[in-house]
C-alpha cells in the first residue's frame, strides 16, 4: 500500500511511515494511492460473516499487505471486541450505536486499531513514540484508554479549556500514567492549529518522535471503515435496501472513511453530513463555496470544527469536483435549541435516549426524508448520552438515564491537567523542554 500527501500526489510514502509520519511535511494529507474495490466472493457471502471476519476481509484488501495477515488478524480482533449494533426506531429510522467501546463513543474503533498497528511497527524501536493529539470531546478518551501504559509511548491529548463535557474531561484527565492533559484557553481549532504547528517543526517533530492519533492519521480512518458495513449487512438482512448513512461530522474523517468504504464497493444511497451551527461543509455542498472561519461552541461539542481537516481529503476523493460531491452528499445544519427539541421528540415519539450529537443526526435524516419519504436512514449515535449527563438531565429528568460504571468511576477521580495559552509557540516550547 502506498500513499501520497494532497499536496504532493507524485511523491510516496508506504504504510508505516504514513501512520508514524501522521502529518506530510507539505501540510497535506496521505491518501492511498489506490482504493481496491472488494471481489465478487465478498459480496456472495459478507452477510452471513460476523463483524471481526468483515472487518478482517476489509482492512486486509485496504492495506494490500502492509502488515502480515497473521499479525493484521489479531489486531482486528484484539481491537475491535466490541459490537455495533442497529437499533430500530421504526420501519424508516434506524440507529447505529458506535458507543459499546472502552470509552463509549465511536472513536474507540480508530483509537484501538491505531494503537496496535503502532505498536506493531515500532516494535523493534528504543525511542520513545509520542502521540500528540488535538480533541474536541471523544478522541481524547479514547486515545487515552487505547494507549494508557502501552509500552515506549506518551500521549499528550490537546483540548479546549470549558468546551467538553465534565465526563469527557475526567476521561482525558484523570487517567495518569504515560497520559498528559494540555488544557488550551481556545477552541478544538487552536488545539488542532497547534498540533499541526508541532508535527511542521521539524526539529521537535523528530526530537520528539511525533506522531498523531487525529483522523488526520490515515490509520484512524480505515478502521472507521469498518462499522459501516456492519450497519449496511445488518440492514440487508433485514430487507431494506440500500442505506441513507446520516453522519454527525465535526472534522469529518467519519464521513470521508464512509466515502473509503463506497469507494471500496459498499453499496449506499446517499449521505448525509449532519452539523451543528458549525456549518462550513453544509454550506459548501449548498453553495460550492468553502469557508472556514472560527468554531462556535455548541452541546453538541465533538462538532464544533469551523474549519475540518478532512475536507482535503473530501476534495481530493472527488476531484475537487463540486457538482459530483453534492450529488452523493447533502448537509444539513442545526442550532441548539433544535437539537434539544430532537432530544425530547426521539424519546417521546421511541422510548430512545439520544445523545447531543445524534439528536443532530435525527434532525438531518427527518429533513432527508421529508424530501425523500421512501428511503431508510440510518443515524449514526457516536457516544453514549451519559458522557452529556447535564444536557440530557435538562431536557428529559434526572430518571431516564443511567450512568454506566466505567463513567460513575471517574466522577469523584481529581482532574490534572497543565493550562496553556493558544498558542503553537506554547506548545513547541513545552515539548523542547520535556
Amino acid at each position: 500500500m502506498r500513499l501520497y500527501s494532497t499536496k504532493s500526489p507524485d511523491k510516496f510514502v508506504d504504510f508505516g511511515e504514513a501512520v508514524l509520519r501522521s502529518l506530510p511535511a507539505d501540510n497535506g494529507l496521505y491518501m492511498p494511492e489506490h482504493i481496491p474495490m472488494l471481489d465478487q466472493d465478498f459480496w456472495q457471502t459478507w452477510q452471513s460473516m460476523n463483524f471481526q471476519d468483515i472487518a478482517y476481509a476489509v482492512v486486509s484488501k485496504m492495506l494490500q499487505g502492509a502488515i502480515p495477515e497473521d499479525e493484521l488478524s489479531n489486531i482486528v480482533s484484539e481491537a475491535l471486541n466490541f459490537p455495533a449494533p442497529l437499533t430500530s426506531l421504526d420501519q424508516q429510522r434506524s440507529v447505529l450505536e458506535l458507543f459499546h467501546g472502552p470509552t463509549l463513543a465511536f472513536k474507540d474503533f480508530g483509537a484501538r486499531f491505531m494503537a496496535r498497528v503502532m505498536s506493531w511497527l515500532t516494535r523493534d524501536d528504543e525511542t520513545t513514540l509520542t502521540v500528540l493529539v488535538a480533541t474536541s470531546g471523544d478522541t481524547g478518551g479514547a486515545v487515552a484508554s487505547a494507549f494508557h501504559n502501552v509500552e515506549g509511548t506518551r500521549v499528550i491529548i490537546l483540548y479546549p479549556s470549558g468546551k467538553v463535557s465534565g465526563l469527557q474531561e475526567k476521561q482525558l484527565t484523570a487517567v495518569g500514567g504515560n497520559i498528559t492533559a494540555l488544557e488550551i484557553d481556545g477552541s478544538f481549532d487552536d488545539c488542532q492549529r497547534m498540533v499541526k504547528a508541532a508535527f511542521l517543526n521539524k526539529e521537535i517533530s523528530k526530537e520528539c518522535n511525533l506522531t498523531s492519533a487525529n483522523s488526520i492519521n490515515i490509520s484512524r480512518l480505515v478502521p472507521q471503515m469498518l462499522y459501516y458495513f456492519e450497519a449496511a449487512r445488518q440492514f440487508a438482512i433485514e430487507g431494506k435496501g440500500e442505506p441513507v448513512f446520516v453522519i454527525p461530522s465535526g472534522n469529518f474523517g467519519n464521513l470521508t472513511a464512509l466515502l473509503f468504504a463506497i469507494k471500496m464497493g459498499l453499496p449506499v444511497r446517499h449521505v448525509v453530513a449532519a452539523t451543528n451551527i458549525n456549518d462550513v461543509v453544509p454550506e459548501y455542498l449548498r453553495s460550492s463555496e468553502y469557508k472556514p472561519r472560527p468554531s462556535a461552541a455548541t452541546i453538541s461539542n465533538a462538532m464544533d470544527v469551523g474549519a475540518p481537516s478532512n475536507f482535503a481529503r473530501m476534495l481530493e476523493l472527488y476531484g475537487s469536483d463540486w457538482p459530483a460531491m453534492a450529488s452523493q452528499i447533502s448537509g444539513y445544519a442545526f442550532g441548539d435549541c433544535q437539537t434539544r427539541e430532537a432530544i425530547r421528540e426521539v424519546h417521546e415519539k421511541y422510548g430512545y435516549v439520544i445523545d447531543p450529537h445524534g439528536a443532530v443526526g435525527y434532525l438531518a435524516g427527518e429533513a432527508w426524508l421529508d424530501q425523500h419519504p421512501e428511503d431508510s436512514v440510518v443515524i449514526l449515535e457516536t457516544a453514549h448520552p451519559a458522557k452529556f449527563s447535564e444536557t440530557i438531565t435538562e431536557e428529559l429528568g434526572d430518571k431516564v438515564l443511567e450512568i454506566p460504571q466505567r463513567l460513575a468511576c471517574l466522577a469523584d477521580e481529581p482532574k490534572v491537567s497543565i493550562p496553556m495559552i493558544a498558542s503553537p509557540d506554547a506548545l513547541i516550547s513545552w515539548l523542547a523542554d520535556q
